[in-house]
Parts: structure tokens; C-alpha cells; sequence
């Protein structure tokens, strides 16, 4: 039996009788188990055999000095092996020994114990703070049972096991080296913070260690404490808190590209040190197409560059910038992950000749290079789309990625994925709609002998996508023109499909010589009876007809804001016309007004988009667009005049909705 399970088990402390000249005159059988040493091998020889240097050296304490000395104190046993043990040494004097001293040891690790069932055992056992001993060797002497639980994390925590002994995928070169600097200056060192994963990568934890030094009664060091909280909690709450951010931070926009970024840059340095979003054509439809470009047997383009970040500046660790297009070879982890759907996880990335990195020497280059050593690959996957791949890697963090990581990473790419397929779907029908409301708009509009046009269309950038407004210059008999602005209420393709309808409705209206306000009546029953109903909500629309011989202009407005009139002179007004009723409600209620205007006078046909937005009402955008017309009144060309007032009013950054501007000027 060991001295360490003597001492659990509740056996006698190991005894010994030492003369006045430092000579062992009795030895227990406690203590031949103890050390190792028979009686007849230990007694009439000098205590220094067994004291690593020990109070001989000193000399024991004097007659007429301490009665009694206890301590800690290293002894050498029979086998070269060392132990500390707990040593109480009294006075003896008796008519035998003459003056003596009594000696009784016990190991240092039942001594912190105090014995089985004591309660200062069962205060530490089940103290939450991992508690260890360990000797000048870095062995472990004693752990408490917070310690031992911690033993398939850090499996140094066993009775008997050095630090320095190697254990695969276990680094504890820092913690000896921390634990020898306490032994050699007795400088305490507090609450170092370490991660540590174990050997097969299942499990992690993160502890705050402290270390203290052991000292004999001599004041010699003998070993070290080492006392490590579990702080994975904290960690825990970390990852809780990048999943809430993920939330709020990533699909801030219906934007593809902005939403692969969002997810790179969230990870970085979180999770990863350097993170990629590749997506595929499909989730790109505004890219070139990948099967241009030219493929090898050993390089396939397989996906463009979305979104990446890295802790480098530079970010020297890619090959390909935002935008490019990303080969990779036919059978690789990024081939079976998009043929499997499952993510692929390398603790320690595996970098031996014969592997999938033989084929890419590129990106075996950037790997030895950059010092990558861990892998994460997950598909991005929404509604049953794979729509890409993230690829996750450390090389600063010398840590491996976990099995916590990679659920982690999983998680956060999952959010990504739907606000990524939310972000396409959003791209593709904007795409859809912009395209059919431009192929609906005029595209050269001519105001013949009558007046001067220019006109401008701005698409909104907000999440409904593009609207239904529409413009239009009708020319009509006897050199008249019909100017024509409205606004279908709702966005998408659908709005866009009702405001071409409603186009050559007017159009075909216009044909008829009606006055305006007969052509808004029609136009109302036509819709109001139409199955279609313009989503419940309908239309506004502004009808102007402007005869150059009279010079006389006749307009109605159906829930549509007045023009903007530009006199010769710069003077800006608005006509008060009767409002009516928005078109498709079959109310039939609009009236006609009647203006003179002046040759050279600039009318300002225009939706809703340009003049309200978030923080102002109708009223102030007319004001500013009145004040944005009278600065640039003067412009010589209508074109000009329509850049200065979008310009003025937009700015450069986009519409909360969408903008139809019409401008003509009147000729004589």
C-alpha cells in the first residue's frame, strides 16, 4: 500500500525517534511504508538520508528552545522517488534515549484532507474550486474532487502524472513554465485565464488559475498550489450574446452582398480569425455566369466571393477579393459539403502530403503561410436551397475549433442563410419588377411644337421594392400635349404590371379628346370594375392637357398633389386644384381647372415619393421642392433643372420611395 492510500484510509502517521546528534534511533513500520526504508536499513544512520535538504541541515531545535516545530518537508525515499509530508517534531527525553526527538509524518495530500470523513475533507471535496499539489517535478501530488471531475479536459489533474509528460493535442508548455517561475521567486501568480480542449476535441472548458508556492519550515520550496475556476460559463454567456447580435446585425438589408459581409464580419474575431461567405451564381444573379470561366481537371469555379474578415490587416489568408470568382478542387471539403449538406469540421487541419491540399497548391501555400490550423466549412442552406459555403479558420488563436464551435458557427450561419434567401428572393423580384417598369415607362418622351420635356425616375431602395409610378407626354390633335403623372399604391411586380394597364389605359383615353377630367371618370369605372381592384387600395393620378395656341392649360388631379408652376420669372406656385378621389374607388368625382401660362413657364409634374418622406408631410415637401425650383429656375436646360431638384431634395443617398419627376416648358 502507498503512502498516499495509507494516509486515505486512516493509518497511523509514520513515526520516528531521532537523537540529540541527528541519528535514527526508531522507525515505525508507518514509517517503512512511508519511505520505503526497512528498520534495519534506516537505524544508526544520520536523518539527512532521508531529508531533501531538511532541518539537520539547520540543526533541530536546541533544549531550552521550541518544545515542538511542525512543517512541511520533503523527504527522499528508498526508491529515489520524493514525498512531502506534514512532520510534527517534540522533545523526547527518557532514561533510554536521553534527550531525543519524537518524529511523526504524514503525507502532505491526507494531511489537506484531514482524513476520510473529516470535515475539512468534505469541505474541500466539494469546494468548486479545482484544487492541486504539485512537487518541484510538476507531478501531481493531491487534487480534490473538483479537480478530478476537470480530469478528461485537463488530463494532468491524476495523481502522479507530470505536467511535462506528453499527451496528444494537449500543449501545457506555458503552464510549466508559470509554474516553475512561482517555484523559483515564490511570486504568486493570479487569476491567468487558459482555454483548454480536450485530446479528442469533445469537450472545453476555460479556468482562471492561480498558483501559489509550498514552502518547507526551512522556507525552501517544496511544490506548488494550483487552484483553476471554471469560468466556461462566462463563455456560454459570450456565445448567447454573438447569437442575440446575429439577430440584429446580420440582414439589416435586403442586400446579398451586404448580408454575406454582415456574417464575416460578426464572427471575426469571435469565433474565427478569418472567415469566408462564398455564394453561388444563383444566390448572384447579377454576376457573370461561373460557367464562362475557364475550369482545369484540378481547379473548378465553384462559387464568388461575398463576404470576408479577417484580425489581419489586408487579410493576407485570400486568394480571391470581393466579387471574384472562387475555384476549388473537383474533390474537396467544399465539393462535400455542397454534396452532403453537412458541415465539415477539422480540429487540427490536416496539412500531409496525399491530401485534397496536394491538388491546390495555392491554397496550401496561404495555409503553411498564414499558419491556419483549423477548419470549419457549413453550407449555407434556406428553404431547401444550398446557396453557398462560410469557412471558418483560426491561425492567431492557437486553440482548436470544438464541437461547441462548430454548433456555434452552425447556428449563426443558419440565421444568415434565411436573411441571405430573404435577400435573393427580395433581389430577384426587384430586379423583376425595375426592369418591367422601366420597359413600361416612355422611353423618349417628345413634346412636339407645345413644350419642352425632361423627366426623371428614381426606384426606391426600401424593403417593399419598386413601385407603380408612371409618367407620360401624349401628343394630341391641333399641337396640344397631355402630360400625365401618377402612382399605383403597393411596390413589386404586380405594382408594376397595374401601372402599365393604367399607362395605356390613359393613352388610349387621351385618343378620345377628352377633357381631363372625363378621362380621370373613365379610367376610375375601368378599374373600379376590373377583378384585378388594385390590391383594395388604388391609384392617384394628375392629368394636364396645355394648347400652345391659346396658350390656355386644363388639368385634374385624382388624389394626386398639384404641379409645380415655374414662372419666366422664377415665381414658384402651386394651383388649388379639387383633390378628387384616387382612382379605382368608382366614385367618378374629379373637376377640371384651368391656368394661362406665359411662354417659357416650367410646370412640375411629380409623385408623392419626391415630397414626403419619414419626417416631413406633404405640406413641407412642397415647400422645399418649390424652394429647390425657384434656386434653379435659372438653369438653361430642363435636364439640368431635373438633376438640381433631385439632387436638392434626394441627395445621393437612395429614396424612401419611388420618384417620377415630369418637367415641360411652355412654347408659344
Amino acid at each position: 500500500m502507498g503512502a498516499s492510500d495509507m494516509g486515505r484510509r486512516g493509518a497511523f502517521p509514520a513515526v520516528a525517534v531521532i537523537d540529540g546528534d541527528g541519528v535514527m534511533i526508531g522507525w515505525t513500520q508507518a514509517a517503512e511504508e512511508l519511505t520505503g526504508y526497512p528498520a534495519a536499513a534506516i537505524l544508526g544512520r544520520s536523518v539527512t538520508t532521508l531529508l531533501l535538504p531538511g532541518p539537520a541541515e539547520d540543526g533541530y531545535p536546541e533544549p531550552g528552545g521550541d518544545p515542538a516545530r511542525a512543517g512541511l518537508v520533503e523527504l527522499r525515499r528508498r526508491d529515489g522517488g520524493r514525498v512531502v509530508v506534514r512532520a510534527e517534531v517534540a522533545p523526547l527525553d527518557t532514561a533510554r534515549a536521553g534527550e531525543s526527538w519524537l518524529v511523526s509524518a504524514i503525507p502532505a495530500a491526507d494531511d489537506l484532507s484531514g482524513g476520510t470523513g473529516s470535515l475539512l475533507e468534505s469541505l474541500i471535496s466539494r469546494f468548486p474550486v479545482a484544487m492541486a499539489i504539485w512537487d518541484r517535478d510538476l507531478r501531481c501530488v493531491w487534487l480534490n474532487t473538483a479537480a478530478e471531475n476537470l480530469e478528461n479536459v485537463f488530463p494532468h489533474y491524476h495523481l502522479g502524472r507530470s505536467l511535462a509528460d506528453p499527451i496528444p493535442g494537449l500543449d501545457t508548455g506555458a503552464a510549466q513554465d508559470a509554474m516553475r517561475r512561482v517555484l523559483a521567486d515564490g511570486t504568486p501568480m493570479i487569476d491567468r485565464e487558459a482555454r483548454w480542449t480536450s485530446p479528442d476535441g469533445s469537450q472545453e472548458c476555460t479556468l482562471s488559475t492561480s498558483l501559489f508556492r509550498l514552502e518547507g519550515m526551512d522556507g525552501r520550496p517544496l511544490g506548488v498550489c494550483s487552484l483553476a475556476l471554471d469560468i466556461s460559463h462566462s463563455r456560454a454567456r459570450d456565445r448567447l450574446a454573438l447569437l442575440r447580435e446575429a439577430s440584429v446585425r446580420i440582414g439589416s438589408t435586403l442586400d446579398v452582398r451586404k448580408t454575406a459581409q454582415e456574417l464575416a464580419d460578426l464572427a471575426v474575431p469571435v469565433l474565427a480569425d478569418y472567415v469566408t461567405v462564398d455564394l453561388s451564381e444563383a444566390t448572384l444573379p447579377d454576376a457573370e455566369p461561373l460557367q464562362r470561366l475557364a475550369a482545369t481537371e484540378v481547379s473548378v469555379p465553384v462559387f464568388r466571393r461575398a463576404g470576408v474578415a479577417s484580425v489581419h490587416e489586408g487579410i493576407p489568408e485570400s486568394l480571391w477579393a470581393l466579387g471574384e470568382a472562387v475555384f476549388v478542387p473537383p474533390d474537396s471539403p467544399f465539393t462535400r459539403v455542397l454534396a452532403t449538406r453537412r458541415p465539415h469540421y477539422e480540429a487540427v487541419l490536416d496539412t500531409s502530403p496525399g491530401g485534397w491540399l496536394g491538388q491546390d497548391p495555392d491554397r496550401a501555400r496561404i495555409i503553411h503561410g498564414t499558419g491556419m490550423h483549423t477548419l470549419i466549412i457549413v453550407p449555407l442552406e434556406a428553404r431547401g436551397d444550398i446557396l453557398g459555403v462560410a469557412v471558418f479558420v483560426r491561425n492567431s488563436n492557437p486553440a482548436a475549433f470544438t464541437r461547441d464551435d462548430l454548433l456555434l458557427a452552425e447556428e449563426l450561419v443558419a440565421r444568415a442563410a434565411l436573411s441571405l434567401d430573404n435577400a435573393r428572393r427580395y433581389t430577384r423580384e426587384r430586379n423583376t419588377a425595375l426592369a418591367l417598369q422601366r420597359d413600361l415607362l416612355p422611353r423618349n418622351l417628345y413634346g412636339g411644337a407645345a413644350v419642352e420635356v425632361a423627366s426623371r425616375y428614381l426606384p426606391s431602395d426600401v424593403h417593399e421594392g419598386v413601385g407603380g409610378d408612371w409618367y407620360d407626354a401624349i401628343r394630341l390633335p391641333g399641337a396640344r400635349i397631355a402630360l400625365v403623372v401618377g402612382d399605383v399604391t403597393g411596390h413589386g411586380v404586380n405594382a408594376a404590371a397595374t401601372m402599365g394597364r393604367l399607362r395605356t389605359a390613359v393613352r388610349t383615353l387621351s385618343y378620345l379628346d377628352l377633357g381631363p377630367h372625363e378621362v380621370l371618370r373613365h379610367l376610375d369605372r375601368l378599374v373600379a370594375e376590373d377583378s384585378c381592384d388594385l390590391d383594395q387600395a388604388g391609384a392617384t393620378c394628375l392629368y394636364v392637357v396645355y394648347d400652345p395656341a391659346t396658350r390656355r392649360c386644363t388639368m385634374a388631379a385624382a388624389g394626386h398633389p398639384p404641379p409645380a408652376v415655374v414662372a419666366p420669372s422664377g415665381e414658384v406656385t402651386f394651383p388649388s386644384l379639387p383633390s378628387g378621389t384616387p382612382i379605382g374607388l368608382g366614385l367618378g368625382a374629379f373637376e377640371s381647372h384651368d391656368l394661362h401660362l406665359d411662354a417659357g413657364t416650367v410646370l412640375a409634374l411629380y409623385t408623392d415619393g419626391l415630397i414626403e418622406t419619414r419626417q416631413a408631410d406633404l405640406d413641407a415637401g412642397m415647400a422645399r421642392l418649390g424652394t429647390a425650383l425657384a434656386g434653379a429656375s435659372a438653369l438653361p436646360t430642363l435636364e439640368g433643372l431635373c438633376a438640381a431638384v433631385i439632387g436638392a431634395i434626394v441627395g445621393d443617398g437612395p429614396a424612401e420611395d419611388d420618384v417620377a419627376l415630369l418637367m415641360a416648358r411652355t412654347r408659344a
